[in-house]
């Protein structure tokens, strides 16, 4: 993993309050609940008395603290102890007994975590160009691989015309021009794809390509794990990688509207495009799930084209991060 970012983690409506949930991110068990403000809090789903799932347990004093369900341990949301019933609820608990907590925030009806050392400098940022006067519709499916993987095929600009023939591969377009892969500050970058049938010339190198060339469609990524296809300025498909551990990934996926300007329409025809993005989502698993191995690094040995540009980007830079 890199270390001291924010990560999406979940849908914002998978937390409902009243309800303390589990899951599995990062390769570690994490309890997750709303105090009675609303606020996302996160801690070690295993008690450090008998390891014990905390998340199988309950909610106590409005969300201020949760309770194991195995001896009744209190944990806040520092994942502090607060109370050991079998000590007596007015006995000093000693500080060894705590787990991990992670800071948590909520950002375009996700909810992310920060997966580091210390304070974050900064709050998480989304996609700066969906606004609030785009509706979306959403849903969620796991991948068996690890979450390099499955982001490095939302980069691939050479797979479409074979993986996704009879859908937005259609027209034989297999020869890749560049592709142009263009940097915005250290962790964002947009590629432009210009795929086009085989008529005998050789793939365009980058700097053959005028950017009065350059289509609205356009791709971008923000490291750690989020992609967007930017395909107008009222239609976007955006997706969130979600590491749950080395060989899963939860994928949400989310087509964005703004056709009509009034919500429920837009949602609608969101609601209604989703389909296609599923079908298109599960062309790509199928063979996603095949390649070895299931995580990618920057040398690992494979024999990258110059198509590849965009996942040769992502990786040297997720390998400098990791390494920071």
């Amino acid at each position: 993993m890199i270390k001291n970012q924010w990560y999406i983690v979940l849908s914002s409506k998978e937390v409902k309050k009243g309800e303390l949930i589990g899951v599995t991110r990062f390769g570690e068990k994490l309890a997750l609940w709303r105090d009675a403000a609303g606020k996302v809090h996160c801690i070690s789903d295993i008690c450090c008395h008998r390891g014990a799932s905390i998340s199988h347990g309950r909610i106590l004093s409005n969300g201020e603290r949760v309770m194991c369900p195995f001896h009744g341990f209190e944990y806040d949301s520092t994942g502090r102890v607060r109370v050991i019933p079998a000590n007596g609820r007015n006995t000093p608990v000693p500080e060894n007994f705590k787990v991990k907590a992670y800071h948590t925030y909520e950002l375009a009806d996700f909810i992310w975590i920060w997966y580091g050392d210390g304070e974050p400098a900064n709050p998480p940022t989304y996609f700066e160009d969906i606004t609030g006067d785009l509706s979306y519709s959403e849903f969620k499916e796991v991948w068996n691989v690890h979450y390099s993987r499955a982001i490095e095929n939302q980069l691939d600009v050479v797979h479409v015309p074979f993986v996704h023939y009879n859908t937005i591969g259609r027209g034989n377009r297999t020869v890749v021009d560049g592709p142009i892969v263009k940097w915005f500050g250290d962790t964002m970058f947009y590629f432009y794809v210009f795929n086009r049938v085989d008529d005998g010339r050789p793939a365009r190198k980058p700097e053959e390509i005028g950017l009065n060339e350059k289509s609205q469609v356009y791709l971008e990524f923000k490291f750690p794990n989020m992609w967007q296809n930017h395909i107008d300025e009222k239609i976007r498909v955006t997706a969130a990688f979600v590491p749950i551990d080395d060989e899963h990934t939860m994928i949400y996926l989310r087509f964005y509207i703004g056709f009509t300007k009034v919500r429920f329409l837009d949602k609608f025809i969101a609601l209604m495009g989703m389909p296609f993005n599923r079908k298109i989502l599960h062309q790509d698993k199928r063979v996603v799930e095949t390649q070895i191995p299931k995580k990618s690094e920057l040398r690992m040995g494979e024999n990258l084209i110059p198509g590849d540009a965009p996942i040769l980007e992502y990786r040297k830079k997720r390998e400098a991060l990791k390494n920071s």
